[in-house]
């Protein structure tokens, strides 16, 4: 009897053989090397489990890590918990505190700083989370006697680490400010560097290439640097002094690259399409600082916290 009578067997075998180099190329084709991801998980999503993008093409779901899952589960223990009050945590729909840290990889164990963290909204998160294994830096704007408003939030901070020290025992006061010249963590010693919606400020003094060589000069090669900053119009030349508070994405890459970090990653986590980035008081006419007061607050409520950027970049090994 000759082999393969049935006329339906050789079609057959030739349909399988398809499915499988397709199915192999499909776990084995590789992206672009070099390429920075972007990630936009939804908001009050877990960690990034359903892919993301890369050079413009879809990448396929990576199993979970259980180092970022219980991380997960810590950062929401402490999202939970009762140093944080009704009206940070009612920020929380803009800035996504748990996506975002998730993002840039932050783990219970490393030793991380935050520059300028103003009234803490970050720290009541960062502290907690890495009280036990690790170590919270944050490295303060210089003491200025002459400026009641800097004095005033100053000493708040202080009043709110001392207040909890099951939180943020352990926390290491630093400074960082123009001409300052000192260390915001010892050289080298630091897993990652986060900052929050600064990078404007320190562009509005012109001295953001200062600012960021200090951060560059506390990471380990390796350690990771975080950026969320109000995002600008592209269509408009970027002010070099960031007078409306607003930043141009591709501008602020540059500015840090040109600090010597490399950009590995972007997140849309932090948009908000609404924002029209054209406002008569700049950014700070959106909540929460509202600098028209009660004119056309609804309208401005109704759009929300600012568009923001969040970039992911490392200080490269050698």
């Amino acid at each position: 009897m000759r082999a393969n009578r049935n006329p339906r067997l050789p079609r057959a075998a030739l349909l399988a053989s398809i499915v499988l180099i397709v199915a192999g190329c499909a776990s084995s084709c590789s992206t672009p090397s070099g390429s920075p991801t972007t990630g936009a998980p939804r908001a009050g999503s877990g960690p990034q489990s359903a892919g993301s993008r890369v050079g413009g093409r879809s990448v396929a779901a990576q199993a979970p890590d259980p180092a970022e899952q219980a991380t997960a589960a810590e950062l929401d223990r402490i999202l939970g918990g009762d140093q944080r009050s009704p009206e940070h945590r009612a920020r929380d729909v803009y800035r996504h505190p748990k996506e975002t840290l998730l993002f840039f990889g932050i783990r219970p164990d490393m030793r991380v700083v935050e520059v300028w963290p103003d009234a803490g909204w970050y720290t009541e998160i960062i502290a907690p989370l890495v009280h036990a294994r690790g170590k919270y830096y944050a490295a303060l704007e210089p003491a200025d006697p002459r400026s009641t408003y800097v004095s005033r939030r100053q000493q708040a901070f202080r009043d709110k680490l001392a207040a909890r020290p099951d939180l943020y025992g352990g926390t290491e006061l630093t400074a960082l400010g123009r001409g300052s010249g000192g260390d915001i963590a010892p050289p080298g010693s630091l897993d990652m560097v986060l900052t929050f919606r600064n990078l404007h400020d320190w562009m509005s003094g012109e001295w953001a290439p200062e600012a960021l060589a200090a951060m560059y000069r506390a990471l380990r090669p390796g350690g990771v640097l975080g950026v969320t900053d109000h995002r600008g119009n592209p269509g408009l030349p970027q002010d070099p002094r960031a007078r409306n508070g607003y930043v141009n994405e591709d501008y602020a890459i540059r500015l840090i690259e040109a600090a010597g970090f490399k950009l590995v990653a972007r997140s849309e986590i932090n948009a908000n399409p609404k924002d029209t980035k054209d406002y008569p008081q700049g950014v700070w006419t959106l909540p929460p600082t509202y600098r028209l007061g009660t004119s056309d607050r609804d309208k401005y409520a109704a759009i929300g916290e600012s568009d923001r950027f969040t970039l992911k970049f490392i200080k490269p090994k050698p």
